[in-house]
């Protein structure tokens, strides 16, 4: 019986792959690095104007999480992220009906026009987010902010969890077949975001406990960012640049036995 020859696997590194999978792994890289670049100016847009202020912040996380003990979450978005979405006299309007407590009385009579001219083209269309039409819907977001609740936080946990673990999957999947990169380099590149976004989401629910956990939030965030763009550098420079000089680099998979 005659034995089969092993397999010629010397294309099997990012330099010397056929230039189909060259594009596949390119096409997939460039559309995730413009997602997460949307993903972090979305950031920027939401979480990081909770405080009033552009940019990310540790402020920023406590308000989102943990609450403003001191403002309800209507008067925190008005001078963050919403910011932009009323002009002034409309805002602090809104915000001392707030403070009073939004009497109902006055809802009728005022300022349920004043939510119709500003806010409810977003506010009564978009699924997930409080209908403004209601005044009791109103009224939950006018009382003193108490953060994310439960509920949303184990909406959002799950959906990130399972959602950017795939990202990251498929990166350290084709960063997997770089060479000229030590194993526990390797290894270590591949793992980490991992184990960041795994920081990223626990630091939420701990920040919502206490807000001296919102450094962990950050610290997550920075960990898989940059993880993430190593390994998506390494990818896009060894497929287009390094293989260049022409070198057959062998079997990327099995160096790393």
């Amino acid at each position: 019986m005659k034995s089969t020859p092993p397999a010629n696997l010397t294309w099997l590194n990012l330099p010397n792959l056929p230039w189909p999978l060259k594009a596949l792994f390119a096409g997939y890289l460039l559309v995730i690095g413009v997602g997460l670049c949307m993903a972090g100016l979305q950031i920027m847009l939401t979480h990081g104007m909770a405080d009033g202020k552009l940019g990310l912040s540790k402020n920023d996380i406590v308000y989102s999480y943990y609450g403003d003990k001191n403002n309800s979450k209507l008067a925190s978005k008005l001078n963050g992220s919403m910011i932009d979405k009323a002009p002034l006299a409309a805002r602090q309007d809104i915000i001392k009906w707030a403070v009073e407590g939004a009497p109902e009385e006055k809802w009728e009579s005022h300022y349920k026009g004043v939510f119709a001219q500003h806010c409810i083209m977003c506010h009564s269309q978009i699924p997930g987010i409080p209908d403004f039409t209601k005044f009791e819907e109103v009224k939950k977001v006018a009382a003193t902010n108490q953060g994310a609740t439960i509920s949303g936080l184990t909406r959002v946990s799950h959906i990130h969890l399972f959602g950017i673990s795939f990202i990251f999957f498929f990166i350290g999947l084709i960063f997997s077949f770089a060479v000229n990169v030590p194993k526990t380099l390797k290894i270590v590149a591949i793992v980490f975001p991992f184990a960041f976004l795994i920081i990223d989401v626990l630091s939420w629910w701990l920040t919502k406990l206490s807000p001296n956990f919102a450094w962990l939030t950050i610290i997550g965030g920075i960990g898989y960012s940059l993880a993430s763009t190593y390994m998506w550098c390494v990818s896009m420079y060894q497929m287009f640049i390094l293989s260049r000089n022409g070198k057959v680099y062998g079997n990327a998979w099995e160096q790393d036995l």
